[in-house]
């Protein structure tokens, strides 16, 4: 069975996935076909239902759940791991009407969790995620919404923090950060959605048992080639939500459904939430 499978390639992505990629682990006899996009283009395919299992900001996710069901593996949720405005030279958040900000995308979770921090920052413009340090320097905007690698190396780059937006999240919601998950179509057989689920999860398994394994794959495919940074990146958005959601997770989604005022919508629709 054929099976189109939709991830980042970003360092916790493939990391996660490799094992998949490279046959590493059964894949109960799915042909995962596998691409590569950045986020905001798996964001927007999702809208045509174009992959039958694809990485999402939880945003988005919110925004399709009729079409997709949420993974139990292989989720991006944390704490102290979300995006952060930064800026070349000190700025007053009270006035961020007047500034241009660099986003990484309408549909990412980043930028969500901005309109929530700063709901007056509406003069924004979308710019690829690995190239939003670059046009801040350049003062082709004023501040940019960074995340990914960019975490690790914006103060290297001569850039400030104006405001960790995670952190935000964190002290208003009392969860972790849910920036991303892995969804499957609802119109998949149910016994081959459970199977999916059930690769996923051993794959995750598989690649912090061998957290070296992938390497020359995750090193193939990083904006940031240093392997520290990499391997920071990985350390920072792969842990315990991502081999399971659990109920601290699972509460983390719900409040995010909440505060896009969708709760209720997916109740009373009745369809459930994961696979």
């Amino acid at each position: 069975m054929k099976v189109t499978f939709a991830y980042s390639p970003c360092p916790n992505d493939t990391f996660m996935f490799e094992p998949i990629f490279s046959g590493r682990i059964d894949t109960r006899g799915i042909d995962f076909e596998i691409v590569h996009d950045e986020v905001e283009q798996l964001n927007l395919s999702a809208f045509g239902r174009k992959y039958d299992v694809s990485k999402l900001s939880f945003s988005t996710f919110a925004k399709v759940v009729g079409q997709y069901q949420l993974l139990n593996a292989g989720a991006a949720l944390g704490k102290n791991c979300g995006p952060i405005l930064v800026s070349k030279k000190p700025l007053q958040l009270a006035r961020a009407e007047e500034y241009k900000i660099a986003i990484p995308g309408v549909n990412t979770t980043a930028n969500l969790m901005l309109s929530l921090a700063v709901p007056h920052a509406v003069n924004k413009v979308e710019i690829l995620f690995s190239e939003i340090e670059e046009a801040v320097l350049a003062g082709t905007v004023d501040a940019g919404l960074i995340i990914h690698e960019s975490r690790f190396t914006y103060q290297s780059k001569g850039l400030q923090k104006l405001l960790d937006v995670g952190e935000y999240w964190e002290s208003q919601t009392q969860t972790p950060i849910p920036l991303g998950g892995i969804a499957v179509a609802r119109d998949l057989d149910s016994k081959l959605k459970g199977d999916i689920d059930a690769v996923i999860r051993e794959s995750v398994a598989y690649a912090f048992a061998h957290p070296k394994s992938g390497l020359t794959y995750i090193r193939e495919h990083a904006q940031e080639m240093d392997e520290s940074v990499m391997y920071s990146h990985i350390d920072l958005y792969v842990n315990e939500y991502s081999k399971e959601l659990g109920e601290e997770g699972k509460k983390s989604v719900a409040t995010l459904f909440q505060k896009l005022g969708l709760e209720e919508e997916l109740t009373a629709s009745g369809l459930p939430l994961l696979v």
